[in-house]
């Protein structure tokens, strides 16, 4: 019979890649990770770990090994579930991982709904983006994951995983006031679009899927953009439209409790909304506080003023304008 906690070493240094960051996660030293997986090989009488470099890497064997320990992982997921249905009372620690604008627009809501229902289940939320959070699910960091989707830029579904929709959220252009002048003549989305070809950007960085997929919409419409800024937040993509030094392309989010404060325009179709889901590890998703909490985060999506899954409707003007549409739209709600 083999080790299971030597098993779990073993699965960690497939997903984690190195000695040094197995101990750093586990907080061991890299000795001692090495003497375990040492006393792994002997129980199971062949070389697991092979020298590459100044890095080891897995043997078909220790591949093999690992295939097996994550399906005894997903049974005891599973095992860990029942037994938490089976109680009256909620408890124990959630980790949760979000992308910035759902952490600020859907989280505090879902966790003041969590709060209320299930006072003994201690949430922990850490803001990272999807690029990191999915693999650092894989890797056990956190328990449920709210991740994003771009249109026409799929993500990998691992096999491990486990999806669920939570909402669409519009995506527009964001015009800084001087290009907003300048474009008022331009018809339709496209050529909106294309106005703003001479216009410094500011754009997520590269290696991302919100670049890959903003660089591809700014390519279709046979232009490179000029990406002078270059960020994550999203807060200072919009406050570099609303001083004018670049054009973005802003999620709906962005608004969960305020009105538009810059210029906005329709995106051409394929390309007018993001899906935004949550993720699990297989066998995770009956845990009752996993389905406590995907519950509450779609309740907390569905009381966002302006509803940003809703289809998407074409807005222009100056922010002023922007504005007194959505006041107006408020009023009538």
């Amino acid at each position: 019979m083999f080790d299971l906690h030597r098993l779990r070493l073993l699965r960690e240094l497939k997903h984690r890649g190195t000695l040094a960051a197995v101990a750093a996660a586990l907080s061991y030293s890299p000795s001692s990770i090495s003497q375990q997986l040492s006393q792994l090989e002997s129980e199971v009488g062949v070389a697991l770990l092979e020298p590459v470099g100044r890095r080891v890497r897995l043997t078909q064997q220790a591949e093999i090994l690992v295939a097996h320990t994550e399906a005894v992982l997903e049974r005891l997921e599973r095992a860990e579930a029942e037994i938490a249905t089976s109680l009256t009372d909620l408890t124990g620690t959630l980790r949760l991982a979000s992308f910035q604008t759902a952490a600020l627009a859907l989280v505090p809501r879902a966790l003041t709904l969590l709060r209320d229902v299930h006072p003994g289940l201690r949430v922990h939320v850490t803001q990272m983006e999807p690029e990191n959070a999915l693999p650092a699910l894989l890797a056990r960091d956190f328990d449920l994951v709210i991740a994003e989707e771009y249109p026409g830029n799929p993500n990998p579904r691992p096999a491990e995983l486990e999806q669920e929709d939570l909402c669409h959220d519009p995506l527009r252009l964001a015009q800084p006031h001087p290009a907003a002048r300048e474009s008022a003549d331009a018809t339709g989305p496209t050529a909106r679009l294309r106005a703003l070809s001479g216009h410094p950007w500011v754009m997520e960085p590269e290696g991302t899927a919100a670049r890959h997929w903003a660089m591809t919409l700014c390519r279709n419409a046979n232009f490179e953009p000029d990406v002078r800024f270059e960020s994550t937040d999203l807060l200072l993509h919009l406050r570099l439209v609303e001083q004018g030094h670049a054009a973005a392309l802003l999620p709906d989010l962005v608004w969960h409790d305020r009105p538009a404060t810059v210029a906005l325009q329709e995106l051409p179709r394929g390309h007018r909304a993001r899906r935004l889901f949550t993720a699990v590890r297989r066998g995770r998703s009956r845990h009752p506080a996993v389905q406590a909490c995907r519950q509450a985060l779609r309740q907390a999506a569905g009381t966002i003023p302006g509803r940003p899954w809703q289809p998407v409707l074409e807005t222009s003007g100056t922010a002023r304008a922007v504005r007194s549409r959505v006041a107006r739209r408020r009023a009538a709600e």
